[in-house]
This record gives C-alpha cells, structure tokens and sequence, in this order.
C-alpha cells in the first residue's frame, strides 16, 4: 500500500495530484472566458485548457484503489433498464451507443463540512479524513464516467477535481455560495459550491451562467450553474442545471422561492434566439437535464413546482419504481445527534418530450449501507450518486 499522510483542511490530491502534475504544468493555465454571467457578483469560473496528454482513467482508478486498499470494497450497484429489470454494468457500458449521454448528480460532502461541522455520530472520524476520502470520491467518478458530471459541495475544485478530471478531458465551471458555512471552520479550503463539469470529447461549450438564486427578488446564499452544451454525436444542443437548494426544515417556502426563481432563469435561457421574451409558460427550444440536492422530498412544493412546471420535466428517478411514479425510499441516509435520517432529497430532472430515460443505477440496499449509515468507511458521502443514461428521442434529433 502506497503510503498516505494525513493532510491537514485545503491540500490537494497527494499523489493522486501528483501523478498529474507534470501533464498540468506542460499545458495552458489561462481561464477561458464565458459569453456572458447572470450575476456580476460570482462569475463562472472557467478551468484551465485541457492537456494535450489526457491522463488514463483506468490508471488513475487504480491508484484510487491501492489508496484505498485498508477500506471495505465500494458499494456495488447495478443499472436498470426501465422495463428490462436488472442489467450487469459492463453489459451496458458495452453496449451503449455513441448518442448515450450518461449523467452523474452527487452532493460529494465539502471537507471543511465533513471534518468541522456536520456530525454523523456513528461514523469514526478516522472515515471522514480527507486524504483518503478524496480517493472514494475519484473512485466513484472513475467508475461511472460520466459525460456529464454535476456536483454540490465542492470546497477543493481548484486543487483537486477541477486539474485532475481537466487531465482526463473534462472541462468544468465552478459557482461558489456567497457565504459558505464552509468558510466558518477553521483552517477551511475556501467557500464550497456547485461544480458542473463536461466531455470535451463528447461536447462543444456554447455558453455557461452562474446564477444566484432569489426568493422575492433577494438574493440567497443559493447558487446554480447553468451550461448549453452542443452534442458532437447529434449535433444537438442542451442546457444542464445543477443547484444546491436551502437545507434544514422550517425552510420551505425559501426552497419554493429559490425553486420558481431557478425555472425561470431556465426559461429565458432555453428560448430560441430571437424568440419570445415572455413568461415561463413558453416552452424551451433546447431540451434540460437540472440535477441538484434540492433538500426538499418530493411532497415539497418545490418539487411539485418542478414536476408541473411548463418546461415539461420528468424526474428521472421515478424509473426505478414499478409503476414510473414513485421517488426511491432514499438518496440519503444518516444518523445525527437529532436523529436518524433517511429520505430523498436528490434529483436528476429531464426534458420528458426530448429525453428518454435508458439506464438508471440502482440505490444500495439497507445492508450495504450498514447500521451506521453514511458517510463511512467505503462510501465518502452522506448523499448517494444518481447516474442516468438519456438519449434523444428520434423526433428530437437534428437530421
């Protein structure tokens, strides 16, 4: 086993990092600027050009798993195909066609949260250190692979993710919280935020805006960032989403404000050019993926906005129930000093008429998760990944 030292709160990758170093420095640092930004207080946050080198994925997951050699293996989870029942994860890897877009939705749990502020009484300390979560958190990217990777609470994008997945091909932009609880934990990273990064080999960037989400026209400590991509397989364009709406009970309504603010803003940035300026009611030109922690369960208001919502969303989920229409039981799971909480709070929302939905990857079961829930040693998050397979719907794609 390679050796790791405990790294104290805002080191990188180690070796991990390392490993990348020499590809990073070689290549371009310069940020690539963005048409335009919804808020001029927080930017996008373009990341560096890509190497020309990229490094191997299977050899950087490798490296993930000699680090993490002295863990529990990771949770194993196997795709459904909507109305074919379960399939082996290799079987679909393999099969799936160039006009897959696969989709990874993930609260990743910010370190300064982990180790400073959040306390999951039943997980040792030990689970939560940073120099070895970082890599079950590689390790579960590496493992999917996703085209389309879409993260809450990321409090290491400039140190960690944004150079090593750069290396593997994918470009990202970062939107930072306004006053991230983040910065209250002594020795922190800096503010943690939602990251959305994308395949440069599978996708062209047509635009990218951070938005700061409003409830009555005050600006929250909400954010979102939001990307139109162009399908080098298609030619089709799409707008992704991904948001990290208001956490704790007793914060509905803010939820429903800052929900209502988010689908408007993605009206107005769907509508064709030169189309109608109007209300939300107009429904989009370009299809949507929206993926967040919404902390909110699906009898929440905000839910019900998106569910209704003009833009004729579908959450993608719902395929993994028997009859299309039911959330799963959980895609979180925890036990802190307030209790045990299991429950859903996270989504991968798509537009139904232009999207269909080919492969979900299944929840752990309660014995894989363990009596003492998450985070914990083989799983580094108390929120579970959501990973999709969409492809267009053949009256969506462009001849």
């Amino acid at each position: 086993m390679m050796e790791t030292m405990v790294c104290p709160m805002g080191s990188g990758a180690s070796r991990l990092y390392s490993s990348l170093a020499q590809t990073l420095v070689n290549n371009s640092t310069t940020t690539t600027p963005l048409a335009h930004h919804q808020d001029p207080q927080q930017p996008s946050q373009g990341c560096h050009s890509p190497p020309e080198h990229p490094a191997e994925p299977l050899e950087l997951l490798r490296e993930c798993e000699e680090a993490l050699q002295d863990r529990p293996p990771r949770l194993l989870r196997a795709f459904i195909c909507p109305g074919e029942g379960e399939v082996d994860r290799e079987e679909v890897d393999n099969s799936a066609t160039q006009r897959t877009i696969r989709v990874m939705q993930w609260n990743i749990l910010a370190q300064a949260l982990g180790e400073g502020m959040d306390s999951f009484v039943n997980c040792p300390l030990e689970a939560l250190n940073w120099a070895e979560r970082k890599y079950l958190i590689l390790e579960e990217i590496l493992t999917y692979r996703p085209h389309i990777l879409c993260l809450q609470e990321v409090d290491h994008y400039y140190d960690t993710f944004q150079p090593i997945l750069a290396s593997l091909g994918y470009r990202g932009n970062f939107c930072p919280k306004p006053w991230s609880p983040c910065l209250d934990v002594e020795g922190n990273n800096g503010p943690d935020g939602c990251a959305l990064f994308y395949d440069e080999a599978r996708f062209d960037l047509v635009d990218s805006v951070n938005v700061r989400l409003c409830a009555v026209l005050i600006p929250t400590n909400q954010v979102a960032v939001v990307t139109t991509l162009r399908c080098r397989v298609t030619g089709r364009r799409l707008c992704v989403a991904v948001t990290h709406l208001k956490a704790r009970s007793g914060w509905e309504r803010l939820r429903s404000a800052q929900g209502s603010d988010l689908l408007r803003n993605l009206a107005t940035l769907t509508q064709s050019p030169g189309g109608p300026s109007g209300p939300i009611g107009i429904a989009p030109d370009t299809p949507l993926l929206v993926c967040g922690d919404f902390n909110a369960v699906p009898s929440e208001d905000v839910y019900q906005r998106f569910a209704s919502s003009p833009l004729i969303l579908d959450s993608a989920y719902k395929r993994l129930s028997r009859d299309g229409l039911s959330e799963p039981a959980y895609t979180t799971w925890k036990i802190r000093p307030t209790g045990e909480c299991c429950t859903t709070l996270d989504y991968i929302w798509y537009s139904r008429e232009a999207f269909r939905v080919d492969a979900v990857l299944e929840m752990p079961t309660e014995e894989q998760i363990g009596p003492n829930r998450l985070p914990s040693y083989n799983y580094p998050s108390d929120h579970l990944s959501l990973v999709c397979d969409f492809s267009f719907k053949k009256d969506h794609m462009d001849t």
